[in-house]
Formats: C-alpha cells, structure tokens, sequence
C-alpha cells in the first residue's frame, strides 16, 4: 500500500478517534493531511523508500496562536507521540514531543514559510519568478484529508498554478537553453572532439527539456530524483522522458551521436508543436516546420517572451527565470 493511503488509514483509525475524544474543540480548526518533503507525498514510495523516513504519519495542521495557544498545540503534540507506534507492519521512528520534522503537528504558517518564504501563500509576481519548483510543488504536493479551518486548503489553492507571466518567462528561457545546448553546443562539442563537453550539452538539453515540457503542462517539476517518474504521468509530451533517457545513457561514437542528434531535433519538433497548439508562438497551428527539423528554439524564446503581459518580466534578460 502506498504511503498516502497508508497515512489516511492511520489517521482514520487512530487520529481522528483521538481528537474526537481529546480534542473536539479543535475539529474545525484542524487539518490533517499528508503534505510535503518525501516520495509518499508524490505516490512514488515503493519497497525501496522504506528504507528511511517511512513510517505510518499524518500531519495535523495548526492555525496562528491567536486561533489556537500554545498550551492547547503541546497537549495536541504530546497526544500525537502517544498514538501506537506500529501500523500496518512499519513502525513510527521516535519523535520529540513536538512532533517529527515530517508529520505530526505544524503550525500552517511555519510549514508554508519553511515552504515557499511566505506564511500566507501570497507571492508577488518577482518572488513567483524566482521560487524554485521543487518548493512549490512540496507545499501543494500530497493530500489534505480534511480541513474545517480552511485555512491550509485556501492556500495550496493560491499556489496551485503559477501567474503565466511567470510561465511564460521561465519557458522562454528553458528553450533558449534547449536551443544552445541541444542545437548548436552539442554537435560544436563534438566536432572539437570534445565528448566529454559534448556529454554535458546532453545533459543541459535534457534538464532543459524536461523544465520546458512540465511549464508546457502547468505543473510544477518535483525534486530531479522524481522528475522522470513524474514526466511519464503528464498528459502532454510524457512520452519525451524515455527520449531524454536515451540521450542520458549513451555515449558520443559517431553513429551513436548523429542519432542523439536527431533525437534532440525530434524533441525539439514536439515541444514547437505543443507551443503552436497552445497559442504561444502566433503560428498557425498546421504550420509546416522549415530549416531544422525542430525549428530554431532561439526564435521560440523570443516569440514567447514576447507575449509576456508585463512589461517589467518581459524585458527582463530571457534567462532571468532560470
């Protein structure tokens, strides 16, 4: 069973029993969920996670202490590190009485401030364009079970989709990168005999790729280690992680990168078309690509960019998102 379920069921069986009990004045100030850093969250645990930091858990999300003191959040505390510490087969690690560092109880201010820098979710359009994806994604990741408060639901809805400016300037630069590396640096590398620097280009190309194909489809990249397995759930261009795979694991002979290089022109391609089928080139959708089989992705960050409404982030450098 998958560490989300596993939380729920916990939380079904022996959580809210006890707040029922201990607590029920805290019920509708309260919510409980399973959020934030570790693969559970992403339903991406498998036998190999238990290894470290699995163990049945919730997380009981507080109000301020003008909603909810500090005497009542220890008794709440002291409450949680009493709950069996055995479930389903794993045991619960030892934790302080003011709970783990991943579940038990966290006040919604401090979670979202350890998060993303701001207690209430509310970024401006600056601290937006320079958050980090993994950041956003680990305080909207998971699942909140219940929330009578409403407070933790509120704002993972604030943050659940990025402004498009700031979309649009971070995928103007990611294809700016995809054209430098991809396009130009990898085949310049190449031809100096450089394979090791062309290896690189390689990699940069596909850390560019993937960043453009998840802003493509409006969801934040997790952290690198879950960003494959991620990419292959997405509706839109799931199936380029096996591409990038290829061009991750094999090596720079001759034939071998003459195919690579197709590859990169045949992601490329992809990407323009997903680009023209969402408005953001102001080609028409049919257009037949010309020159390079994926077209020139330098002229696709610019064409991008240029449709960025604010006029601040959009004579920004292009890469300044990335």
């Amino acid at each position: 069973m998958k560490g989300l379920k596993i939380a729920r069921a916990y939380y079904e069986e022996y959580g809210e029993p006890m707040l029922r009990e201990k607590f029920p004045e805290l019920l509708p100030l309260i919510a409980a969920g399973l959020t934030g850093s570790g693969s559970e969250c992403w339903g991406f645990d498998d036998e190999v996670s238990r290894d470290h930091d699995f163990e049945p858990g919730f997380c009981l999300f507080l109000p301020g202490e003008d909603v909810v003191d500090r005497k009542t959040a220890f008794a709440l505390e002291r409450a949680y590190a009493a709950l069996p510490g055995e479930f389903m087969g794993l045991k619960r690690s030892l934790v302080s009485p003011v709970g783990g560092a991943r579940h038990g109880v966290l006040r919604t201010a401090e979670f979202m401030k350890d998060k993303i820098g701001k207690a209430d979710g509310n970024l401006s359009l600056m601290e937006w364009l320079y958050m980090p994806d993994y950041a956003l994604a680990e305080a909207v990741n998971g699942e909140i079970f219940t929330d009578g408060y409403g407070e933790v639901t509120a704002i993972r809805e604030r943050l659940m989709h990025r402004p498009e400016d700031v979309r649009l300037k971070k995928l103007a630069g990611q294809l700016l990168l995809m054209g430098q590396s991809g396009q130009y640096n990898y085949r310049r590398c190449l031809s100096h005999g450089e394979t090791g620097a062309a290896q690189l280009a390689a990699v940069e190309f596909a850390k560019s790729s993937m960043a453009a194909v998840f802003l493509l489809n409006g969801v934040y990249q997790p952290y690198y280690k879950w960003s494959f397995r991620a990419m292959r759930a997405l509706p839109r261009l799931s199936l380029t992680a096996e591409l990038l795979e290829y061009l991750l694991t094999t090596d720079n002979e001759a034939d071998t990168a003459e195919e690579k290089y197709n590859v990169m022109e045949g992601i490329a391609a992809d990407i323009t078309e997903e680009l023209r089928e969402q408005g953001l080139t102001g080609e028409p959708r049919d257009r037949r690509l010309t020159g390079a089989v994926g077209g020139d992705l330098e002229k696709y960050a610019y064409l991008v960019n240029d449709r960025i409404g604010d006029a601040q982030i959009r004579s920004m450098h292009v890469l300044a998102a990335v």
